[in-house]
């Protein structure tokens, strides 16, 4: 990252060195000689007016205007010389800026001393200004490079600790209160580390979710058979326990497999029929409600009479029947479960409310995902995968699932149908 900062930086200086050459340049060039002949009038004004005061009024007079020019701070340095009598200066000619003038009988030599300037000596006054502006703009490019080019090494440390899976790594503080593209961008690299840690914890719970799932039944298959290996004779009994276990883990199979599928991105994997979806309700609230006569759970449908969609009609059976159950399963006993519908925006709002305890504020949305069971659930009831399943399949349709607590104190779960796939879930 040091050759980025360091070609950043050239770049910025030797464009404003460039610059400020160029001005000196022209200044040099085009400035000075005019400043150099307003010059050389002055002093030949002050020679001039010298050697005629010199003539006319005396050898003082000549000396008290050198000193008052001296004092205005004009440096002036003329020199008044007697070289002898009047005859002297009608034999000599003053050139340049040297004068001769006569005062009582007298010829005096007025003459500028002229010393001589080097190049260096006549052009440093004049490039001090331009040495200081150099040098500031010097300064201001090793800023402007650090500016930018820090946070693009904090933006690449984090990148790297991504990439070594360092998922808790953030960078957005590091840069400051910085508000440019830059920071932005470092907060970006912040939301996205945090979303792969979530999805990387979530990853691990799954896995530890399944493998505690799958060892369950096997356990109670693996005594089975040494039950049976002890003792033959109730090869029957065990048997039958072996096959409710295999059966129960072909469940967990394929809800775990209908889960993974709803969670893909990529191809379709569902296909669609043009089906009424309130008949596929009352079929789920009929058998529901045959279920919950053996604890006096009454079961009602209340809404419209009909809703055709374009569905896939076994992931819309599974969603509807997983709350439905789950709902007979956490309500009371001697109580009723209502499913209700209507249709707003060619959409079929479907609620299911039951009249058990419900759910914790804090567990409403985590009752959503995949191996969870509420705080509040006094037996285990299922893999904890329906609800997750009623999630991703609304989702899947185009439409959302969510749920909340009742005044009355149970869980009203509530899923939206599009009668139409959305544009996004076409592609699918």
């Amino acid at each position: 990252m040091s050759r980025l900062f360091w070609k950043f930086f050239s770049v910025v200086w030797l464009a404003m060195a460039g610059s400020i050459a160029l001005l000196f340049a022209i200044s040099t060039l085009f400035q000075s000689p005019f400043e150099e002949e307003a010059v050389n009038r002055e002093h030949a004004l002050v020679l001039e007016t010298a050697a005629q005061l010199l003539q006319s009024d005396g050898l003082d007079a000549a000396t008290h205007l050198i000193t008052a020019v001296q004092r205005t701070g004009h440096v002036v340095p003329i020199g008044i010389t007697q070289i002898g009598p009047a005859i002297d200066c009608t034999s000599t000619d003053g050139k340049g800026f040297v004068r001769h003038a006569v005062s009582d009988g007298t010829c005096y030599r007025l003459e500028i001393a002229r010393s001589a300037q080097s190049a260096i000596s006549r052009v440093w006054p004049r490039a001090v200004p331009w040495l200081a502006a150099l040098f500031a703009a010097a300064a201001a490019a090793y800023w402007l490079a650090r500016y930018f080019i820090t946070p693009v090494e904090q933006l690449r440390y984090g990148l790297r600790a991504l990439a070594n899976g360092q998922l808790d790594v953030r960078i957005a503080h590091t840069i400051g209160s910085k508000r440019d593209e830059i920071t932005s961008l470092a907060h970006d690299l912040d939301i996205t580390a945090t979303r792969l840690q979530a999805l990387q914890v979530a990853q691990q719970q799954l896995f530890h979710d399944v493998s505690h799932e799958l060892r369950s039944p096997l356990s109670r298959l693996q005594a089975a058979i040494g039950v049976l290996q002890q003792n033959p004779a109730r090869l029957t009994a065990m048997i039958e326990r072996m096959g409710r276990e295999v059966e129960r883990l072909d469940e967990l199979v394929g809800e775990i497999l209908t889960l993974a599928r709803l969670s893909e991105r990529s191809t379709p994997r569902f296909e669609r029929q043009t089906l009424d979806v309130v008949d596929l309700v009352r079929e789920i609230v009929e058998d529901a409600g045959f279920e919950g006569q053996a604890r006096g759970i009454v079961v009602t449908y209340k809404g419209v009479d009909s809703f055709v969609a374009s569905v896939n009609g076994e992931l819309i059976y599974r969603a509807i029947e997983n709350v439905i159950r789950n709902a007979i399963a956490h309500t009371g006993a001697g109580t009723s479960v209502l499913v209700a519908s209507e249709v707003r925006h060619k959409q079929l709002m479907l609620s299911i409310e039951d009249e058990g305890h419900g759910v914790p504020e804090a567990e409403l949305e985590a009752i959503f995902q995949p191996f969870s069971q509420s705080s509040t659930a006094t037996t285990r009831s299922g893999f904890g995968l329906g609800l997750a399943i009623t999630r991703r399949a609304a989702e899947w349709h185009g439409g959302r699932t969510t749920a909340r607590n009742t005044e009355s104190g149970g869980l009203r779960v509530e899923i939206t149908i599009p009668e139409h796939p959305a544009s996004d879930t076409k592609s699918r």
